[in-house]
């Protein structure tokens, strides 16, 4: 039997009425969930808080998403590498009345996280709503739709296809789905004779030993790549006269992304270059002896802009989104100038190693785009392994030449770490992507329905977690559905879009990643206020001291949204303050006695900032 679920209010029971009285007369609302990944599970679990009756369709066989890896990707669906490990620590990513266990690590590897939504799952009794392996055909709205705000979806399971009517529809597809490969970019990329691939087909860095390889893309996939791979390649190989044998696995699946209309004789040309046991002979004139000849084997980092490079490891050794995501960090970031606080963490990244002697320096400030968060990167530069070089403007059959003139020889393969588009075909034609950007009110809902019964979830590229965003995106869409919660007129919505991407424009450099970017904190909270669940910090500070201290000072983690409000969970405020000794636990595996204890900020700082608090607060809440 599942556990009770840890908040106030109870999940009616199958006779339902002794908890909502008004189903006697009125049927509970049926929302449609597309896609059974980290934001549908929290999907399912607000529609269930909510009283109403969830049905998530998940195309392949299991939960998890974009975090649950396959040996072979699926055309539609994110892929990931076997050794991902999670850029957000498990504090800031944990849905907010469901903590990670304190023993897990605050980088989880993907498998943990596996672990994790299926505990999550298991707690809340969410598997019995899900109907895997069934791919939504259509989403299209009823004739009525002005009136009832219903949807006829079309779904497709084993062949067979099935209509049924929906009060909702939560889109939770993510925008991880459709490989972006911008061939048409890199003149000569058809001639070239080695093998190319997007990253979401990388699985292992096998494949790539002893090869020369470029990496095209410095965002975190490509950072992750470049590095794994150099720890692979091997410096030194041993053969005989004329001839080397090649000891490596054949890369797998690479023939059906290779958009070449010769597939077969491609799928040769990988062969010659990455396949067990196949001869390539040297003319080089060599003495019978066998000789050990030392190759240069490297890999090549391409970026068209460069990169601000973020570790994981933050101050005194704690996660870094729990040193930087602080409400305390929003209030300055909104007070201070642009410059300054470009100038105050630029200064800081240069402290660790130089941007510009390692080949990485932007030609745009930190605040003007999505950074890479990589701890090895610079280790891998220094000792040689990794070369940083500029955009690609050309292949020949066998080389690159980059945009600064230099040219390397002899490449093998080439990933590209291009990023992702998305799309939702299944949808009609009430919601359009063009240019990777969609128009959404708050990133959620579609301005233009009669009837709000149709948001989309996770559609944002935050500076921090995904999880907890999802979670609350889904606690107020639901409030939406059932008439709880409501939007302004569309005109206002429509002037708020129109805001946030001239926001936008003028924040980041023109890419399609930054057309869904959101700051961690700030897009919280704007959330929570519509929700109703934004914590009162003023009114904590006056009834709840210590919790507020570690509220404002201490990170933004998600149990902040569950002290009040529809939803409050009566573990809220413990979660909050031994959300520390979580994070310390995992890497407390040798007994060293007494420890000074963590504090959320130093002392003496935290006297300075308490004395202009009022000053600061009135203006921030």
């Amino acid at each position: 039997m599942p556990r009770s679920s840890p908040s106030s209010t109870e999940r009616p029971s199958q006779d339902s009425c002794l908890f909502f009285p008004r189903q006697l007369t009125m049927a509970k609302k049926r929302v449609a969930i597309i896609g059974g990944g980290s934001s549908g599970l929290c999907a399912i679990k607000s529609c269930l808080d909510e009283g109403m009756e969830p049905v998530c369709f998940e195309r392949t066989n299991d939960i998890g998403g974009l975090w649950r890896y396959e040996e072979n990707p699926e055309e539609g669906r994110a892929s990931i590498y076997k050794s991902v490990i999670i850029n957000t620590s498990k504090e800031m990513m944990c849905f907010s009345d469901f903590p990670i266990p304190d023993d897990f690590p605050n980088y989880m590897h993907n498998s943990k996280i596996m672990e994790y939504f299926r505990m999550y799952a298991k707690h809340f009794d969410l598997l019995n709503y899900v109907r895997f392996k069934t791919s939504v055909c259509h989403v299209t709205r009823r004739p009525d739709f002005s009136t009832t705000g219903q949807w006829d979806v079309v779904t497709e399971t084993d062949g067979k296809q099935e209509s049924s009517i929906f009060d909702g529809i939560l889109v939770c597809s993510g925008h991880h789905t459709y490989a972006h490969l911008p061939l048409h970019t890199f003149p000569g990329i058809e001639k070239f004779r080695g093998c190319y691939l997007h990253s979401r087909e990388y699985k292992n860095p096998q494949e790539f030993s002893d090869k020369r390889v470029i990496v095209i893309g410095i965002g975190n996939s490509g950072g992750d790549l470049a590095v794994e791979i150099s720890h692979t390649a091997k410096q030194c190989l041993v053969g005989r006269t004329q001839n080397f044998i090649a000891r490596h696995e054949p890369a797998r699946g690479w023939k059906n992304i290779l958009p070449r209309k010769e597939s077969q004789q491609c799928l040769k040309r990988c062969k010659e270059f990455l396949c067990l046991g196949d001869s390539i002979d040297f003319n080089i004139g060599a003495k019978e002896e066998e000789i050990a000849e030392e190759i240069n084997t490297k890999v090549f980092l391409s970026t068209r802009r460069g990169a601000w490079i973020l570790n994981r490891v933050g101050d005194e050794g704690y996660p870094m989104d729990i040193v930087l995501s602080t409400r305390l960090n929003a209030v300055l970031n909104k007070f201070l100038a642009t410059s300054m606080v470009n100038k105050w963490a630029e200064k800081r990244l240069n402290a660790r190693f130089s941007h510009s002697h390692y080949g990485l320096q932007p030609t745009h400030r930190i605040l003007n785009q999505h950074p890479t968060v990589n701890d090895d990167l610079p280790n891998r530069i220094i000792s040689g392994k990794v070369l940083v070089k500029p955009n690609v403007s050309e292949f020949t059959e066998t080389a690159a030449i980059f945009e600064d003139g230099t040219k390397e020889d002899n490449i093998d393969a080439v990933v590209f770490a291009t990023g992702y588009s998305f799309s939702f075909p299944f949808l009609e034609s009430c919601v359009e992507v063009v240019n990777n950007q969609i128009s959404l009110y708050k990133f959620v809902f579609p301005p233009h329905l009669e009837k709000p019964t149709l948001a989309f979830i996770g559609l944002v590229q935050p500076l921090g977690a995904i999880m907890p965003i999802s979670e609350l995106q889904c606690r107020w869409a639901t409030r939406v559905f059932k008439g709880l919660n409501s939007l302004p007129s569309m005109s206002d919505m429509m002037a708020d879009i129109t805001q946030k991407k001239e926001e936008m424009a003028k924040r980041y450099v023109k890419s399609p990643r930054h057309t869904i970017q959101v700051d961690f904190v700030q897009y919280m909270d704007e959330i929570a206020s519509l929700t109703g669940v934004k914590p009162n910090v003023l009114s904590l500070f006056l009834t709840d001291p210590k919790l507020a201290m570690e509220v404002f000072f201490g990170p933004c983690t998600p149990y902040q949204y569950r002290l009040s409000g529809p939803g409050k969970w009566d573990g809220a405020r413990r979660a909050i303050v031994t959300q520390k000794e979580r994070i310390i636990r995992p890497m407390k595996t040798r007994s060293i006695g007494d420890s000074t204890s963590y504090s959320s900020v130093p002392f003496l700082l935290k006297i300075v900032c308490v004395v202009a608090l009022f000053a600061v607060i009135l203006a921030y809440f």
